[in-house]
């Protein structure tokens, strides 16, 4: 029998087709969501749900069955086709309906999945509204009678909503600048084949830009025929690498498969952190803000680098540190009406997109940022690159807890560190703390925290020295992985 605590995950549900996730399973979702987050409009009609989905062979029928459930509830649904995640969170967002994605991201391409939001984008995780929908379908499930012999409802609209997700993100960032950039994209056979050629190109009959695009992988297809569609693992970045600098290209951009993140790749085909986009973004955000006579706030994750803060600080705003996770930042980005927020996932957030993230919307910073000025990029993101990052490292371990107690021994009576439990474990050290026998000079800090679907320790760090940040990342894995070695 279906479990689905097995796929609902603290901000997705994420699946094998055809044992964790099927369509009398999507179905129970789409009666559950409709349960719980539908409500009749103000001239009594029934609620809507969007529904778009990725390339990935097994949307379409997932879709349907979800669409059923919604309609077996009284729901209305509007099915806008192939979008990216971002291109849900516009509908959402532009027509101010609850949505659901069917995608499982980068993971391989015998997952499928699904991203919910309420009206407006509002992000919809365990702690706000998944728990309720995971426990209502399972109750459904849970029946042997139920949904068997209930026909499906015919869909009531089906709505194109890719030329307004790209007109609105144009005119977020109008890209005037004074030079014309070549950029190498590689889509990874996700839905940036579709949706970099509507906003960045002319595909759907937008004016040009002054960019020259060189494609890499355009053609959707959800198997992922040349490398898998993840971006955050160095080797599915190594083919971008190699290109921007064989066509003489300014910059690549690499998308996941639901081309909601965006990473960057400088002219020397080196990689540049999604912290420091995070700072350039927050920066160029700021300074909007301030030329309209607003304070400004931006959020970051606790794993960001500690350059992100500080640019924050000299350009005059306010920071606000939170949890990783697009779910608690999204609802930090809310209560604050912070203007922009950042995850070192390349998770990239703007109150502008209904306080949702878009890496599409990050990229034409990028490149109005490179454009307005003469240098390579790997001149203009040097600003923002100040310490030395470890990466993040998993380790697994048989207890979690106990692992962590015994690095949080270990560090937290040593000289001038500061313990903090926001999520995980972070301890840090500032540049003019003591640094007695025992600890590490100047700045640096780490943190580790829980998976939260495997025995896994993910530990990330950072220093102001690369040797001390070599040395303190040895050490911390050392003490984490000390019970398994001796077992």
């Amino acid at each position: 029998m279906a479990q689905l605590t097995e796929i609902v995950k603290a901000n997705d549900i994420r699946g094998l087709v055809g044992t964790q996730l099927t369509e009398r399973i999507a179905r129970a979702l789409g009666s559950a969501f409709a349960r719980a987050v539908l409500s009749p409009t103000p001239d009594g009609r029934p609620g809507r749900v969007l529904i778009g989905r990725d390339m990935r062979d097994t949307g379409e029928a997932l879709a349907q069955a979800f669409a059923a459930g919604v309609t077996g509830e009284g729901g209305e649904v509007v099915m806008i086709g192939l979008c990216s995640t971002d291109g849900l969170y516009y509908a959402s967002g532009a027509l101010d309906a609850p949505g659901v994605m069917l995608t499982a991201s980068h993971n391989p391409a015998s997952y499928n999945g699904m991203k919910m939001c309420r009206a407006g984008a509002r992000p919809i995780g365990l702690d706000s509204g998944l728990a309720e929908i995971r426990d209502l379908a399972q109750k459904l499930l849970d029946d042997p009678a139920w949904g068997l012999d209930e026909p499906a409802r015919p869909v009531v609209e089906e709505r194109d909503t890719l030329r307004g997700y790209a007109e609105h993100l144009r005119g977020l960032v109008p890209l005037g600048s004074r030079r014309k950039l070549k950029i190498v994209v590689d889509a990874g056979n996700g839905m940036a084949g579709l949706t970099v050629p509507a906003v960045l190109g002319a595909a759907i009959g937008l004016p040009e830009l002054p960019l020259e695009i060189v494609p890499m992988y355009f053609e959707l297809d959800g198997t992922f025929p040349n490398h898998e569609a993840n971006p955050l693992d160095p080797a599915n970045l190594l083919d971008l690498q190699k290109a921007v600098p064989a066509h003489g290209a300014d910059l690549g951009l690499a998308f996941d498969g639901d081309a909601d993140r965006c990473f960057v790749i400088d002219e020397r085909g080196e990689p540049v952190s999604p912290s420091a986009i995070t700072a350039l973004v927050a920066a160029r955000e700021i300074a909007k803000e301030r030329a309209a006579g607003r304070e400004a706030t931006v959020i970051h994750n606790l794993i960001t680098s500690r350059a992100v803060p500080e640019v924050i600080a000299e350009n005059a705003a306010k920071a606000v540190r939170t949890r990783v996770g697009h779910a608690f930042i999204k609802v930090e980005m809310a209560n604050h009406d912070a203007v922009f927020g950042g995850e070192h996932s390349a998770h990239y957030y703007f109150r502008d997109f209904w306080f949702a993230d878009t890496g599409m919307l990050a990229a034409l910073h990028v490149l109005a940022a490179l454009g307005e000025q003469d240098g390579p990029l790997s001149g203009l993101v040097a600003q923002y690159e100040r310490y030395t990052p470890s990466g993040e490292i998993n380790s697994v371990v048989s207890d979690v807890d106990e692992a962590t107690a015994r690095v949080a021994k270990a560090f937290e009576s040593r000289p001038g560190v500061v313990v903090d439990r926001l999520d995980g474990l972070t301890i840090s050290h500032e540049a003019d703390a003591p640094a007695g026998e025992g600890s590490y000079p100047g700045l640096w800090w780490f943190n580790l925290r829980p998976s939260n679907t495997e025995p896994l320790l993910r530990l990330n760090s950072e220093a102001a020295d690369p040797a001390v940040m070599a040395a303190l990342r040895d050490e911390v894995l050392g003490l984490v992985r000390a019970a398994e070695v001796a077992s």
